[in-house]
C-alpha cells in the first residue's frame, strides 16, 4: 500500500525521495501495510500538488492549451463511462443475454440488420478511441473519431453500425439528466476541442502513458464481469465518488498552484450536464432536484476561480 501511495507523486519525485518517503512511513507506522486514513489522504494530496507544480513549471505549452487537452480527455471519459459494459463484451466476443441493456447485439457474430447481414460496433468505441489518441497526443486521430461520433447521433445512418444507440443510446452520466447519442452538444464540444489541438503543432502537446488506461480498464472489466450498466444504482454512486474526487484534485491543484489550466475541463464537462438538464427537463432519472444538481454543477467554477485568484496574490505578496 505504501508503494502504491507514491504513485500520487510524479516520477522525477519518486527517483528522487521515493524511498526516503517509504522508510518514514515503516519508521513511523512499524508492522502496518499502510499508515492511517489521514495521512494517506495528505499523502496523496501532497502527490497532487506536486504532480500540478510539475505541470506549471512545465513552460513547453500554454495553460490554456494544456487546459482544452484536458477538458478533451474528460469529455471523451465522459462519453465512454455508459459504454463500458458493451465495449467489454464485445472487445471479448461475450454474449451479455438479458444483461445487454445500451447496446441491444452486443457481442462478436453476425446480426441481421437488413440484407447485407453486417456486424455492428458498439459505440462506446469511438469516446475510447478519441480517449486513447487524446492520450497520446494526437489529436488528429481523435478528431474523425468525434466526427463519427456526431455523425452517429445525427443521422439514421448511425444505426446501421452502431446497433442502437446511434439513434437515442441508453447514456445516463451522474446527477441530472440523461444525455443520448442524439444529444450533439457531449460530441460537438469533444469534436471542437480536437479541432483546436489538432491545429497546434504535436510537439506542443502533452502526451501521457499507456498507464493512464489501467483505471478505464479496470472499470470495463468491472462493468462487463458483473453487468453494472450505468443506470443502475452501483455505477451511479461509483460515478458520483469518481466526480467528487476528480474536483478535489482540481481544487487542490489550482490552489497549490493558482493555475487556472483545470479550470476549464471543470467548465466544460458542467456546461454539457447542464444543458441536459436545462433540454430534458422530464428526463426519467432523477437522484436529486433539477435545481440542487445545477448548483452542484455551478459552485466548483467560482470555488476554482477564488482558489486560484488567492494563490497568485500570495505568490506576488511573498
Amino acid at each position: 500500500m505504501n508503494r502504491l501511495l507514491l504513485a500520487a507523486y510524479p516520477e522525477p519525485y519518486r527517483s528522487r525521495q521515493g524511498e526516503e518517503l517509504l522508510a518514514c512511513l515503516a519508521e513511523a507506522y512499524p508492522g502496518r501495510s499502510r499508515p492511517p486514513a489521514r495521512e494517506v489522504a495528505a499523502l496523496v494530496r501532497a502527490g497532487v500538488q506536486a504532480r500540478a507544480r510539475a505541470v506549471v513549471d512545465d513552460t513547453a505549452r500554454p495553460w490554456w492549451l494544456d487546459g482544452i487537452h484536458l477538458a478533451a480527455l474528460a469529455l471523451a471519459a465522459l462519453a465512454l463511462v455508459p459504454y463500458l459494459q458493451d465495449v467489454w463484451h464485445w472487445a471479448l466476443h461475450i454474449n451479455p443475454g438479458q444483461h445487454a441493456i445500451t447496446f441491444r447485439f452486443s457481442g462478436w457474430y453476425p446480426w441481421a440488420e437488413g440484407p447485407t447481414r453486417i456486424r455492428l460496433l458498439p459505440y462506446g468505441l469511438l469516446p475510447l478511441g478519441c480517449l486513447i489518441a487524446l492520450l497520446r497526443g494526437r489529436p488528429w486521430i481523435a478528431l474523425p473519431a468525434a466526427a463519427a461520433m456526431i455523425w452517429a447521433g445525427a443521422t439514421s445512418h448511425g444505426r446501421t453500425v452502431f446497433g442502437d444507440e446511434g439513434m437515442a443510446g441508453l447514456s445516463y452520466y451522474g446527477l441530472g439528466a440523461p444525455i443520448t447519442a442524439r444529444d450533439l452538444v457531449l460530441s460537438g464540444a469533444l469534436f471542437a476541442a480536437c479541432a483546436v489541438l489538432a491545429a497546434c503543432r504535436p510537439s506542443r502537446l502533452r502526451r501521457r502513458s499507456y498507464r493512464w488506461l489501467a483505471p478505464v480498464a479496470l472499470a470495463m472489466f468491472v462493468a462487463g464481469s458483473l453487468h453494472i450498466i450505468s443506470v443502475s444504482p452501483a455505477f451511479q454512486r461509483g460515478l458520483f465518488v469518481l466526480e467528487v474526487a476528480a474536483l478535489l484534485a482540481a481544487w487542490v491543484a489550482t490552489a497549490a498552484t493558482g493555475d487556472y489550466r483545470w479550470l476549464i475541463p471543470v467548465a466544460a464537462v458542467a456546461i454539457v450536464r447542464m444543458q441536459a438538464i436545462v433540454v430534458q427537463p422530464n428526463g426519467f432519472m432523477r437522484s436529486f432536484p433539477d435545481l440542487v444538481v445545477l448548483i452542484l454543477l455551478i459552485a466548483p467554477l467560482p470555488v476554482l476561480a477564488i482558489a486560484a485568484q488567492r494563490q497568485q496574490s500570495r505568490a506576488l505578496l511573498e
